[in-house]
């Protein structure tokens, strides 16, 4: 498994991995549940799992699978509850841990006002941090996205390249 630095709510700093999203995100999928109006059943469904999975997710009796947790990610990115627990674009956060880095040019984004830092500007670019996960990314100053990864040195590396071109 693949593993990252992540700041926990405490201020610690510990591992970024699968696991770590995978308890993270179950223990809050019955609040995800709730936020979205969705019983027990119907939820169970859209994530393609059993009720009596679900159900003991839910109590916190066994942990959701990875995919499981990405499909949760995927299908409700714009809960608050998952946005607050891996930041404003959990799919970003998911596909950083999955491939160790996102090197995709030209996907535009918000800018990074509220859960981005800005940690260098050269060229025309932004590296900025996710205060919640930690991971870098790099946007243009029309704020599309062309890079993001955990590892800073790999951050800075790309950010040279691309204002160099």
């Amino acid at each position: 498994m693949l593993k990252y630095c992540y700041r926990n709510k405490i201020g610690m700093v510990t591992q970024m991995d699968q696991q770590m999203i995978v308890e993270q995100l179950s223990s809050k999928l019955k609040l995800v549940r709730v936020e979205k109006g969705y019983t027990q059943d119907r939820m169970a469904v859209i994530l393609g799992i059993s009720k009596k999975t679900l159900v003991q997710i839910e109590k916190g009796r066994t942990e959701a699978g990875w995919t499981t947790m990405v499909a949760m990610c995927a299908l409700f990115r714009d809960s608050e509850v998952i946005q607050n627990t891996l930041g404003a674009d959990p799919i970003e956060v998911v596909e950083t841990v999955a491939h160790e880095h996102v090197d995709r040019p030209r996907q535009r984004t918000m800018g990074g006002k509220v859960w981005w830092a800005k940690v260098e500007e050269r060229g025309g670019f932004t590296l900025q941090q996710n205060v919640i996960s930690q991971h870098y990314r790099i946007i243009d100053d029309q704020f599309y996205r062309y890079f993001s990864t955990f590892d800073q040195g790999e951050a800075q590396e790309k950010l040279k390249e691309l204002s160099n071109s």
